[in-house]
């Protein structure tokens, strides 16, 4: 009896099994992928003395912290790794191309970096001063010797980890399907929701973090998402930039806001001022933009030919 080897009613050729589900929902695909890899792989630091103390176990610390070897790992296991096979399945060769070709657009008007490396602080230093009655200090030498290091090494690890996964796969799909503003609504959550098992060991402050506090950061992924699409449309889609914009954030807050501002250092002032903000620069953009975050379709649709 012969078998009949023809794809089903309404099937396409290549649809079905693992790659086809990939090709048909790559945006779900790609969220389970980036959670599911980088929890897993963080699971043995969240159960080391470094978080819960499960297992008798300390990682290596490098630098001064063990999250080099505790969480880069899955960093870079999740969202890059994870669009990648996405990308790769669902676009084939030419798709992954172009997401490439995002993430090397270096040729941006110089301007955009001086506003993303002088702004960024700015406007936590003005937020910390309105909330701690004018008292700051002047940064030790020793900070400002070490910030433009801490910069590029914040840009090849946290940066380079984090940002090819939601901006880059991520974002421009969601925009296409969402608009600017509702793709950023939802990316935003998602990516704070993908920072919660850290919560529970040393990079969240664990025992003496808060659900307060956890749902205070997943708020600043959401409003700084806000920022971020503006500055990836506005730079016509530069990765570097947007990299620049995650990471000085997390370069200023870990160098220098506790030496500036020891009045208001603890966790959870420091998470009230970094909302404070990044919630304002988003209303002003948000306002500026008529909610379209410098977004052009037709720029868009270039961008995939």
């Amino acid at each position: 009896m012969a078998v009949d080897s023809r794809p089903e009613a309404g099937q396409q050729p290549g649809q079905g099994g693992l790659r086809g589900f990939i090709r048909r929902r790559p945006l779900i695909s790609f969220f389970v992928l980036a959670n599911l890899m980088s929890w897993i792989a963080w699971t043995p630091y969240i159960l080391s003395a470094t978080g819960l103390g499960v297992w008798d176990f300390t990682f290596p610390s490098l630098l001064g912290t063990t999250q080099f070897a505790g969480v880069l790992p899955g960093a870079y296991l999740g969202p890059i790794f994870g669009a990648f096979i996405v990308t790769a399945a669902a676009d084939g060769r030419e798709g992954v191309r172009r997401w490439i070709g995002r993430m090397t657009k270096w040729r941006v008007n110089w301007v955009w970096y001086v506003a993303t490396a002088v702004g960024v602080p700015a406007a936590i230093i003005i937020s910390a001063v309105a909330v701690s009655e004018e008292d700051i200090h002047l940064p030790p030498i020793a900070m400002l010797v070490a910030y433009v290091p801490g910069l590029l090494l914040q840009m090849v690890t946290t940066g380079l980890a984090e940002e090819p996964g939601w901006r880059d796969f991520a974002l421009h799909r969601l925009q296409r399907k969402f608009g600017p503003l509702g793709g950023t609504l939802v990316l935003g959550p998602l990516w704070g929701l993908w920072h919660v098992p850290l919560y529970l060991s040393e990079w969240g402050g664990w025992p003496d973090v808060t659900w307060m506090r956890i749902a205070e950061f997943i708020a600043f992924a959401s409003v700084f998402s806000v920022i971020v699409t503006w500055v990836f449309n506005r730079t016509g889609q530069s990765l570097p930039l947007v990299m620049l914009l995650h990471v000085s954030v997390n370069n200023f807050m870990s160098l220098a806001y506790s030496d500036m501002f020891p009045s208001i250092a603890s966790p959870e002032q420091a998470s009230h001022v970094t909302l404070l903000a990044s919630t304002t620069v988003a209303i002003v953009v948000l306002i500026a933009t008529r909610g379209r975050l410098g977004y052009r379709p037709a720029e868009e649709a270039a961008h995939q030919s």
